[in-house]
């Protein structure tokens, strides 16, 4: 598994990276949208992906955390959050 694997099952979003699983109920997701910020503005926010300099990075903003995911298919992960 070289990218990032989202899928929605059930109540959550479950985000595959390598060996890490992370799932985030999607009723606690406030916010989704791209960052133009190389390395994000939130300097607390999980990072997930490899963030090469042509990665673009999609944020997950919760009220709990914010994770930035460093992606070269960003419209697919989008569609997939957002549907």
């Amino acid at each position: 598994m070289l990218g990032i694997n989202v899928e929605k099952s059930n109540e959550n979003l479950i985000i595959n990276w390598q060996l890490s699983k992370i799932e985030i109920p999607i009723k606690e997701i406030n916010d989704v949208f791209l960052d133009p910020n190389y390395g994000g503005e939130e300097k607390s926010a999980v990072r997930i992906g490899f963030p090469y300099g042509s990665t673009d990075r999609v944020v997950i903003k919760t009220a709990r955390n914010t994770y930035i995911l460093f992606t070269t298919n960003p419209a697919l992960i989008m569609s997939k959050i957002v549907s």
